[in-house]
């Protein structure tokens, strides 16, 4: 990056993100897509990955395409970055009816950031617009989704390196928080970047947490109250089951009298953002969610995050307690394990993947695929087929992948059960060292741990939110006085 480049980089981020430093990783990230390179940036959850498209889109001209995997981190980053003043922004996704899609594509070129589901780009109509404008950035959010060994492998990601060819090869930034080097391999090959590309790959590595696990022996719920009471300060509960995040919200309003709420896909999205803002705004101190929760809350001072039910992949379970300590002044991560646990992520993989027979089905049976539901089994099926892999070739990737999907699950079963260091485990996995352990690292170093924070009483806590409810919104929207 020319010292220009560097004054004007550094004014933007302070002028129109209210920072004064960058954190690690972004500047080296910035400073690829403004020279004009390819980027794969792998960076820890909580650090920051939307400045590195946000901030530089500003000093290349022309308009940036985001695609996201998720529709509604997709609307919440609109929503934020219309509450921070960006008013050329738009999302393309199924929530928009025709005759609004319409109006946005023939207006396509007004709009400095477009983000846009990989199930849209598969409408050649949509393609056609996009090579209409002055495209002058492609940024791939959870770029491990390519990879059939990533943490969220989707089909349609891996369409994506055609769909690049179409808009004729536009510089392209690929963003993830967690995917191990054959992720990233395959991350540059289906994008046809390797060769050209800068690979920024930070630690995945959260220092200021403290890992915990406890043993349960039908008492999760007693640990679980516990636990919420000794933290204290905002926090996440993660569950598997919406009944039971549910059930758990209940729980606690009425056995510690404090505020919560359950989050998951079955609220509308009216209840969604209330929550959302209640608790970015401190009068919700705790959350009872599913994984639909976490995705684009930018909140600092989270203080804990709990897991009721064992996270099917290191990745999944690294980048959701990520969510925690974002402003590095410490928290906790609690796994309550019970012996057998690893059962309900063991009947979410067969829901997920084709068997051999439902494969045989789908081959036979190419031409009803359209008409059946829309779930993950059949999207892959219909890959393969689409990009004529032969069946045998076929079914010897779904037992591979069936095979890593059980060494994810058991790395977190070892997480578990392990006697010694849990933070050596996860970081194993990634072919990683500690590089500090503080806080006394995690349970499994230390019998006794004390908190890694100052915790505020649950009553000191929500009077204080009543004074600055006001100047953390601000604050986390970036709003203006």
């Amino acid at each position: 990056m020319t010292n220009d480049r560097s004054i004007q980089a550094k004014k933007l981020l302070n002028d129109r993100f209210g920072f004064e430093n960058f954190r690690a990783g972004q500047e080296e990230a910035i400073s690829s897509v403004l020279e004009e390179r390819h980027a794969l940036v792998m960076l820890p959850t909580g650090t920051g990955k939307t400045l590195c498209y946000q901030l530089p889109s500003y000093l290349l001209g022309g308009s940036t395409v985001i695609i996201s995997p998720l529709l509604s981190l997709m609307e919440d980053q609109v929503e934020k970055m219309k509450s921070s003043g960006e008013k050329s922004v738009v999302a393309l996704n199924s929530f928009l009816s025709y005759s609004e899609k319409q109006t946005i594509l023939r207006n396509l070129s007004a709009y400095k950031f477009i983000f846009v589901s990989p199930e849209m780009l598969q409408q050649q109509g949509m393609i056609d617009q996009l090579k209409k404008i002055d495209l002058s950035l492609l940024v791939i959010d959870e770029a491990h989704c390519i990879s059939q060994w990533g943490m969220d492998f989707r089909a349609d990601y891996l369409k994506l390196g055609k769909v690049r060819h179409e808009l004729n090869n536009p510089l392209t930034l690929a963003l993830t928080a967690t995917a191990v080097e054959q992720v990233r391999k395959d991350i540059l090959s289906v994008l046809n970047i390797s060769s050209e590309v800068d690979q920024i790959i930070y630690p995945v590595d959260r220092p200021s947490i403290q890992l915990r696990v406890a043993e349960s022996v039908g008492d999760k719920k007693d640990q679980l109250l516990q636990a919420v009471s000794e933290f204290k300060g905002p926090g996440i509960v993660y569950f598997s089951s919406k009944k039971l995040a549910d059930e758990m919200a209940e729980l606690l309003r009425s056995q510690l009298g404090i505020p919560c709420e359950s989050y998951h896909s079955d609220l509308d999205k009216e209840d969604k953002r209330k929550i959302q803002s209640q608790f970015l705004s401190d009068t919700l101190p705790v959350i009872c969610a599913t994984s639909a929760f976490g995705m684009g809350i930018d909140k600092p001072d989270i203080r804990f995050i709990i897991h009721y039910h064992l996270p099917g992949s290191p990745e999944m379970y690294l980048q959701e307690i990520g969510r925690c300590s974002r402003d590095r002044k410490g928290g906790v991560a609690l796994l309550l394990y019970e012996n057998g646990d690893e059962a309900i992520q063991m009947r979410l993989q067969e829901n997920t993947l084709p068997d051999r027979d439902e494969l045989v089905y789908a081959y036979r049976h190419a031409d009803k695929l359209e008409s059946l539901k829309d779930d993950t089994k059949i999207n892959i099926s219909r890959h393969f087929i689409e990009q004529s892999i032969p069946f045998e070739q076929a079914a010897e990737i779904v037992e591979r992948y069936q095979t890593h999907k059980s060494v994810q699950l058991s790395t977190m079963v070892d997480y578990a059960r392990r006697k010694g260091c849990k933070r050596d485990v996860l970081l194993d996995y990634f072919a990683e060292k500690p590089e500090v352990r503080r806080n006394g690292c995690c349970s499994g170093c230390s019998r006794t741990l004390s908190l890694p924070y100052d915790p505020v009483e649950w009553p000191n806590f929500l009077q204080n939110s009543e004074d600055l409810w006001q100047d953390k919104l601000k604050f986390l929207f970036n709003l203006q006085s």
